[in-house]
């Protein structure tokens, strides 16, 4: 199951796709036609491969408030494999770190059989068509200092706290968009403070 790729922090010059970074823990899903959504895991490991009970929630989640529609859109554009990324979140959900409160599952981009991730464009067409729940679009347009000022205050509209994800509509790499990540300086600040100086935790949580 293909590791979602990671995500660069320098703003590139280009026409993007402002989505809402939401505060969690990335889940992958395999899908295939015969056998719906049977695999599952975090970014780097098979859930599997857990054994914090907390996991257990997402492949059930994914299930009741995804997997009828995607099958059915997966089905009417005649994929036979797609591996789907979700972000795990709560209310209290911080740098990957879970409460044991309700969570919940948002669909943020999907990888179809060997075409590689959806360009962003494609990804909301085929989404929104069909009513599916993703991250918000928060902007289109240049990325500019403005936006970035914005995201840095945390006055970017309807940005929840986090920050946001950047995708371009053109693939950097074969199967891979054009992205980077920009932070509030709030969320950096806190997680600072959680990491109390210890600089490759930070570089590994940010």
């Amino acid at each position: 199951m293909k590791e979602y790729p990671s995500i660069d922090r320098v703003c590139v010059n280009k026409t993007v796709y402002a989505f809402d970074k939401l505060d969690g823990s990335q889940i992958r899903a395999e899908w295939n036609k015969k056998k719906g959504f049977w695999k599952f895991g975090t970014r780097r490991k098979l859930l599997g491969e857990l054994t914090d009970d907390i996991w257990k929630e997402a492949p059930v989640l994914i299930k009741e408030k995804y997997e009828r529609d995607l099958h059915d859109m997966f089905v009417k554009e005649r994929w036979q494999k797609t591996v789907c990324y979700f972000e795990f979140y709560g209310k209290n959900s911080f740098a990957g770190n879970h409460e044991n409160e309700p969570h919940d599952v948002t669909l943020f981009d999907i990888r179809a059989d060997n075409k590689g991730i959806l360009l962003p464009k494609d990804f909301l067409k085929m989404t929104e068509k069909r009513g599916i729940e993703t991250a918000k679009l928060l902007y289109y347009g240049n990325a500019n200092q403005l936006l970035v000022e914005q995201v840095k205050d945390g006055k970017l509209e309807g940005m929840t706290y986090e920050g946001v994800v950047c995708k371009a509509q053109e693939y950097k790499t074969p199967g891979i968009p054009f992205m980077f990540k920009l932070k509030s300086l709030a969320w950096l600040d806190r997680l600072k403070n959680k990491c109390n100086g210890d600089e490759k935790l930070f570089e590994k949580l940010v």
